[in-house]
């Protein structure tokens, strides 16, 4: 029988996050199931889902980076800055060479007659890529899942009601086109970034920028820190297989934890860690350091250097490892 772990789910197009978790919560019979990032309804891709206690990791994700692989459309603005959404612009665009740009050519062209073609420069728009990379103030769009108030921002926006959306600074770590499409004015791009980075709004920004407007046309998530694309589960598939078949592609939640370092405690200290009670620092040992703000993932110790049991996530202040998060 499946009580815990986490399963990495190729979310399909038209579903939302949530619905991927009702649908497991009715395969697998447990209530306690949450995913790690939520992906909008038109995207599809990597969607890890924790199982039973393995939801109380879910918040050590949040420094892991996600890659994604999308597409735009030069030229279009729509309201929820993708395809979905109502298109507030339109203006027919055309990329081209720095060589074959002219003063005339937006407007003799013989292709478009009820409007002046918008002509952008191939080298303008690897520029735009190039520049926003690093650490970025981005404005998420009105239509997503943020919450303002206790309720979500689609909700309020989709009763017209203002609100006041703050930035926030996020990090793109990479930002590569990898296709540009001059004839259909296309853009595909994969990008690695942090928590709270909207894909779409990368998309709006660009386009703003390149003076013709954009929109995000198609989104697939490729990774989520340990989670990989081509390792993920299709949904109908997940819920076709027997559970001794689905065992085999449940992961322990330690295992996908990579940015956490790593500690050894004292098996004498093991109920004491249980039960919430903090252990000095002659009972437990450092394997490893990690990259996130001195938080451990906490095993009981077998033998010297070998991992026991997974215990929980600890973390070390003035010397003590306290408990944050008690597995067992």
């Amino acid at each position: 029988m499946i009580t815990e772990g986490i399963l990495n789910i190729n979310k399909p197009e038209g579903w939302t996050s949530q619905d991927v978790c009702a649908k497991l919560r009715g395969r697998l019979h447990i209530k306690k199931i949450g995913h790690t990032g939520t992906l909008d309804p038109m995207a599809t891709g990597v969607l890890p889902v924790c199982i039973g206690r393995a939801t109380r990791i879910i918040e050590y994700y949040d420094k892991d980076l996600k890659s994604y692989h999308a597409t735009m459309k030069l030229g279009v603005v729509t309201d929820t800055l993708d395809i979905t959404g109502e298109v507030l612009e339109e203006t027919p665009v055309r990329i081209i060479d720095e060589t074959a740009k002219t003063s005339e050519a937006s407007c003799t062209d013989t292709q478009y007659t009820d409007a002046c073609v918008k002509m952008i420069v191939n080298s303008d728009i690897k520029r735009a890529f190039a520049e926003y990379t690093g650490e970025i103030v981005q404005i998420p769009p009105k239509y997503s899942a943020l919450k303002i108030g206790g309720r979500r921002a689609y909700d309020l926006a989709r009763e017209g009601k203002e609100v006041e959306i703050k930035a926030r600074t996020i990090t793109v770590a990479s930002n590569e086109i990898t296709l540009i499409d001059a004839e259909a004015a296309v853009i595909e791009f994969d990008v690695v970034c942090s928590k709270g980075t909207y894909i779409r709004t990368i998309c709006d920004d660009i386009g703003r920028q390149l003076g013709c407007g954009a929109t995000m046309t198609a989104l697939i998530r490729t990774s989520n820190g340990y989670f990989r694309l081509e390792d993920a589960l299709e949904l109908k598939d997940v819920i076709e297989m027997t559970d001794e078949e689905l065992e085999k592609h449940i992961i322990p939640a330690d295992e996908t934890l990579k940015m956490p370092g790593t500690v050894l405690l004292d098996n004498n200290r093991v109920i004491a860690f249980r039960n919430g009670h903090s252990s000095s620092g002659r009972t437990y040992e450092i394997i490893e350091t990690g990259r996130f703000d001195n938080i451990y993932k906490v095993y009981s110790k077998k033998d010297k250097n070998t991992h026991g049991d997974f215990l929980g996530m600890g973390e070390i202040r003035e010397g003590e490892l306290v408990p944050s998060k008690v597995m067992i």
